[in-house]
């Protein structure tokens, strides 16, 4: 037998030790519990996602499984669903008409190739169903895509969009404008879900059509090629008096004799010289809108002449009022002048559209 005497100090230092364990033991396990039930924006956003993606599925898988179950509820259910398809298919179609022509809508609204493991006609019905929830979605899309552009487009010109919108364009004009899908659903013989968003798709395809038949008629494009700009809109220091003045377009300097083009159809309403200006031509877009180019070197339109956008009218010069080569440009609202600026910005988002 052999006897070990601890002393106060040997005691202290091994509650030290356990206590230290312990204390190391804690920290580690609520770390990993925090880790474990923390979870990053990335993670959260992530989830969200998946969680709408998830409830996309199921919805698409629930109307898929509801028109599937009819051919197991009736004698004649088969028949019914495939007179449901043609339908769809009806509708379709005369939706799809009013996107022919559009840039991109072929591509985005072509049919699936047909599947090769369609044995059986409920497994072929089974997959042009599909394809035509996948049509209706690309439809969809396709079409509010277009339009949210052109109506931001406007917005950024400071137009109200509301006021070019379509007015009944598409599938034979009164059918978009039925308040009731129902109604719309009796009309094209399909469910009243696939009807509401034949709706959608032919409201915002309407939209997309008026506003850009409408965008090809306001002074959305460039005056010319030359991209500097010497001079903004709104005050500035006058270059002659060196005092802050308002400068009511914008200038584009270039060598002499750049070309000068219009930046939407419309009628020369003048051809001359303006005090200040020089050499000047001014075009009447209708509406209320009017475009107005300055310092020209000379001019090849004439009063009462019809011009087409992107039409050569002018040459750039440095007469009148002016320090050297360029073109004052200047956009008039209702005989206002406003910001040329916002009209070329709105005009990269119409032309992103084309």
């Amino acid at each position: 037998m052999r006897g070990f005497v601890l002393s106060t100090g040997k005691q202290m230092m091994g509650a030290g030790l356990i206590a230290a364990a312990a204390l190391w033991m804690g920290v580690s396990t609520a770390a990993m519990m925090v880790s474990a039930l923390s979870v990053s924006a990335a993670d959260q956003e992530l989830i969200k996602q998946q969680r709408y993606w998830e409830r996309i599925t199921a919805d698409r898988q629930a109307r898929l499984n509801s028109a599937i179950a009819q051919l197991s509820t009736t004698n004649g259910s088969f028949d019914e669903l495939a007179g449901s398809v043609e339908s769809r298919h009806a509708a379709l179609a005369e939706l799809l008409k009013d996107f022919k022509g559009v840039p991109g809508a072929q591509a985005a609204l072509a049919p699936a190739k047909p599947r090769l493991n369609a044995t059986t006609p409920v497994q072929r019905i089974q997959n042009t169903l599909i394809d035509q929830e996948r049509m209706i979605d690309a439809a969809e899309g396709f079409a509010r895509s277009r339009a949210e552009r052109l109506r931001l487009a406007f917005r950024l010109a400071g137009l109200d969009p509301t006021s070019y919108r379509g007015r009944g364009t598409s599938l034979g004009g009164p059918l978009i404008e039925a308040k009731d899908p129902r109604a719309l659903a009796v009309v094209l013989d399909v469910d009243e879900s696939f009807a509401l968003r034949i709706q959608r798709a032919a409201n915002n395809m309407s939209d997309m059509r008026a506003l850009s038949d409408a965008a090809k008629r306001l002074p959305f494009y460039r005056p010319t090629s030359a991209a500097a700009q010497s001079s903004s809109y709104g005050v500035r220091l006058d270059p002659f008096t060196r005092r802050p003045a308002f400068h009511s377009g914008l200038d584009f300097s270039g060598p002499q004799f750049t070309p000068i083009y219009a930046t939407a159809p419309g009628v020369v309403s003048y051809a001359g010289v303006r005090s200040g200006y020089g050499n000047t031509v001014e075009i009447d877009h209708g509406a209320g809108f009017k475009t107005r180019y300055a310092h020209l070197a000379g001019f090849s339109v004439s009063v009462g002449q019809r011009v087409a956008v992107g039409q050569r009218i002018a040459s750039m010069g440095s007469t009148g009022r002016s320090t050297g080569p360029h073109l004052h440009y200047e956009v008039w609202v209702n005989g206002r002048a406003q910001n040329p600026n916002r009209f070329l910005k709105a005009g990269e988002y119409v032309q992103q559209t084309d």
